[in-house]
Protein backbone atom coordinates (compact mmCIF):
# COMPACT_ATOMS: atom_id res chain seq x y z
CA UNK A 1 0.00 0.00 0.00
CA UNK A 2 0.74 3.61 -0.94
CA UNK A 3 0.03 6.76 0.17
CA UNK A 4 -1.52 7.61 -2.84
CA UNK A 5 -3.58 4.30 -2.03
CA UNK A 6 -4.64 5.94 1.03
CA UNK A 7 -5.64 9.18 -1.00
CA UNK A 8 -7.71 7.41 -3.37
CA UNK A 9 -9.48 5.83 -0.99
CA UNK A 10 -10.28 8.83 1.22
CA UNK A 11 -11.30 10.87 -1.18
CA UNK A 12 -14.27 8.19 -2.00
CA UNK A 13 -15.28 10.30 1.23
CA UNK A 14 -16.75 13.49 1.23
CA UNK A 15 -15.27 16.46 2.36
CA UNK A 16 -11.67 14.85 2.17
CA UNK A 17 -9.02 16.86 1.17
CA UNK A 18 -4.92 17.29 0.64
CA UNK A 19 -3.37 19.58 3.35
CA UNK A 20 -0.05 19.59 5.00
CA UNK A 21 0.74 18.99 8.66
CA UNK A 22 4.63 19.42 9.77
CA UNK A 23 5.50 20.02 6.38
CA UNK A 24 4.45 16.85 5.21
CA UNK A 25 1.63 15.75 2.97
CA UNK A 26 -1.94 15.01 4.82
CA UNK A 27 -5.27 14.67 4.40
CA UNK A 28 -8.12 16.52 6.08
CA UNK A 29 -11.71 15.29 6.85
CA UNK A 30 -14.18 18.45 7.27
CA UNK A 31 -11.27 20.57 7.73
CA UNK A 32 -9.43 18.70 10.98
CA UNK A 33 -6.89 16.47 10.55
CA UNK A 34 -7.31 12.45 9.68
CA UNK A 35 -4.11 11.11 9.03
CA UNK A 36 -0.57 12.18 7.03
CA UNK A 37 2.11 10.52 5.59
CA UNK A 38 5.73 10.61 8.29
CA UNK A 39 9.17 11.45 7.00
CA UNK A 40 10.38 8.11 5.51
CA UNK A 41 7.63 8.21 2.59
CA UNK A 42 6.39 4.60 3.84
CA UNK A 43 4.79 4.99 7.56
CA UNK A 44 1.50 6.68 8.01
CA UNK A 45 0.54 8.73 11.46
CA UNK A 46 -2.95 6.39 11.77
CA UNK A 47 -6.03 7.20 14.02
CA UNK A 48 -7.65 4.08 15.92
CA UNK A 49 -10.17 3.87 18.10
CA UNK A 50 -8.41 3.15 21.60
CA UNK A 51 -5.76 2.45 23.30
CA UNK A 52 -6.87 -1.06 23.73
CA UNK A 53 -6.99 -1.29 19.76
CA UNK A 54 -3.63 0.53 19.27
CA UNK A 55 -2.18 -1.98 21.48
CA UNK A 56 -4.03 -5.08 19.78
CA UNK A 57 -2.78 -4.07 16.34
CA UNK A 58 1.28 -3.53 18.15
CA UNK A 59 0.99 -6.96 19.37
CA UNK A 60 -0.28 -8.42 16.84
CA UNK A 61 1.82 -7.09 13.80
CA UNK A 62 5.10 -5.67 16.13
CA UNK A 63 6.82 -5.05 12.24
CA UNK A 64 3.76 -2.97 10.71
CA UNK A 65 2.47 -0.84 13.50
CA UNK A 66 4.72 0.92 16.62
CA UNK A 67 4.74 4.16 18.15
CA UNK A 68 7.35 6.52 19.33
CA UNK A 69 7.44 8.80 22.29
CA UNK A 70 5.32 11.25 20.68
CA UNK A 71 2.52 9.33 20.12
CA UNK A 72 2.07 7.62 23.66
CA UNK A 73 -0.67 10.11 24.69
CA UNK A 74 -3.06 9.65 21.75
CA UNK A 75 -4.76 7.03 20.10
CA UNK A 76 -2.69 7.42 16.52
CA UNK A 77 -0.64 4.48 15.78
CA UNK A 78 2.22 4.56 13.06
CA UNK A 79 2.03 2.37 10.02
CA UNK A 80 4.12 0.67 7.87
CA UNK A 81 2.45 0.70 4.41
CA UNK A 82 4.75 -1.32 2.76
CA UNK A 83 3.91 -4.40 5.10
CA UNK A 84 0.01 -3.09 6.11
CA UNK A 85 -2.90 -4.91 4.77
CA UNK A 86 -4.95 -2.50 3.17
CA UNK A 87 -8.08 -3.00 4.38
CA UNK A 88 -6.81 -2.18 7.70
CA UNK A 89 -6.03 1.37 7.05
CA UNK A 90 -9.29 1.92 4.75
CA UNK A 91 -11.72 0.35 8.11
CA UNK A 92 -9.44 2.82 10.52
CA UNK A 93 -9.94 5.65 8.56
CA UNK A 94 -13.45 5.46 7.74
CA UNK A 95 -14.13 4.77 11.43
CA UNK A 96 -12.20 8.60 11.98
CA UNK A 97 -13.92 10.26 9.58
CA UNK A 98 -17.18 8.76 10.76
CA UNK A 99 -16.52 10.35 14.21
CA UNK A 100 -15.50 13.86 12.96
CA UNK A 101 -18.00 13.86 9.14
CA UNK A 102 -20.96 16.62 9.73
CA UNK A 103 -24.21 14.73 9.78
CA UNK A 104 -24.85 15.96 6.36
CA UNK A 105 -22.23 14.45 5.24
CA UNK A 106 -22.94 10.83 6.09
CA UNK A 107 -26.44 10.69 6.06
CA UNK A 108 -25.18 11.65 2.11
CA UNK A 109 -22.43 9.36 1.95
CA UNK A 110 -24.66 6.17 3.27
CA UNK A 111 -27.42 7.31 0.72
CA UNK A 112 -25.33 6.91 -1.77
CA UNK A 113 -23.82 3.67 -0.91
CA UNK A 114 -27.17 1.78 -0.61
CA UNK A 115 -28.24 -0.34 -3.10
CA UNK A 116 -31.28 0.90 -5.15
CA UNK A 117 -34.41 -1.54 -4.33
Amino acid sequence: MTFDDVRAFAFALPGVADGTAYGYPCLKAAGKFLTRLWADGDTLVCPTGSFDEREMLMEAEPETFYLTDHYRTSVYVLVRLSRVHPGTVTGLLERRWRAMAPKTLLKAHDAAAKPAS
